[in-house]
């Protein structure tokens, strides 16, 4: 493994991959972001060239950083065509882990013998999906989050096998692509998804018992104790039912502290998933801003 990681590939084109394969290619990497889907691919390319822009706009990035990105990513839904000569797989499909199990076995049939994988799960096993691989030394978690762009950690775990040459590159991928990194021995929800599904959860359980209004939580984590984002603000980001499949891998390996809260249950149940489908806790518009509600009348 002594070559230089020039190739990445990322699968899933969804919220996560694009941001993934975003700032792999801004880093520098050639980059390939594969999806099943061709209309996936479009909305993530035409995502990835939004974010630029207002990165110009910003004065975050520069033109010719803008255009050196787009130039090196490539759009494809052949999965042998995106691994083929990847260095470095990154998955960000579904946090479905008989999914991703699947995904690496096929990716372990057309990807080089010497290649990295990665996958960017929240809290399922690295030891698990690693076993299907076919290289459980050169696999370990990437941990990203949202907005990929703007977050500046990744969580890097470590798998039984994972060896520490695979820790350090990965360290040093992190590193270019300008993020902090932590390492986490594998253990389920890491470090990350593990307090903050409890902070959710416990939020859901309030709100359900009318302890407070989801604007009053989250105002008071806000400005009590200083969280960029309350609760109820960040599961509509992340997804209302990417939240409950964590809490139901949770409660199966860690017991009744991580048991969903049944108001929780019952939003995914009704389809309020989040932002990505304009209704969870709160309602958002068609551009994912939030409907505010009116001022209380005098």
């Amino acid at each position: 493994m002594s070559h230089t990681l020039r190739n990445l590939a990322v699968l899933g084109s969804g919220t996560m991959g694009r941001g993934i394969a975003h700032v792999a290619a801004l880093a520098g990497y050639e980059t390939a972001l594969f999806d099943v889907s061709e209309d996936a691919l479009e909305t993530a390319e035409k995502a990835i060239s939004r974010n630029l822009e207002k990165g110009v706009a910003l004065g975050k990035i520069s033109g010719e950083d803008r255009a050196g990105t787009q130039a090196r990513l490539r759009f494809l839904h052949h999965l042998e065509a995106a691994v083929e000569d990847a260095d470095l797989v990154i998955e960000a499909v579904p946090e479905d882990v008989t999914l991703k199990v699947q995904v690496f076995a096929d990716v372990a049939r057309h990807a080089p013998a010497a290649a990295i994988f990665a996958s960017n799960t929240s809290g399922l096993s690295i030891t698990e999906m690693a076993g299907a691989s076919d290289r459980p030394e050169r696999f370990a978690g990437m941990h990203f989050f949202n907005p990929v762009h703007i977050m500046k950690l990744i969580e890097i775990v470590r798998g039984l096998e994972t060896s520490q040459e695979t820790i350090d590159r990965i360290t040093a991928v992190s590193l270019r692509m300008g993020k902090e990194t932590v390492l986490v021995n594998e253990s389920p929800g890491f470090v990350t998804s593990r307090i903050n599904a409890l902070i959710g959860n416990e939020a859901f359980r309030m709100l359900e018992s009318g302890v407070a209004s989801a604007e009053d939580i989250d105002k008071a984590l806000k400005l009590g104790l200083n969280h960029p984002m309350g609760p109820f603000e960040m599961v509509d980001l992340v997804g209302l039912d990417v939240r409950l499949s964590i809490l139901t891998y949770l409660h199966r390996t860690l017991g009744e502290t991580y048991r969903p809260s049944n108001l929780l249950i019952q939003h995914v149940r009704a389809g309020r998933l989040g932002r990505k489908v304009g209704r969870g806790v709160y309602r958002y518009d068609e551009q994912g801003k939030r409907v505010l509600p009116g001022p209380p009348e005098a």
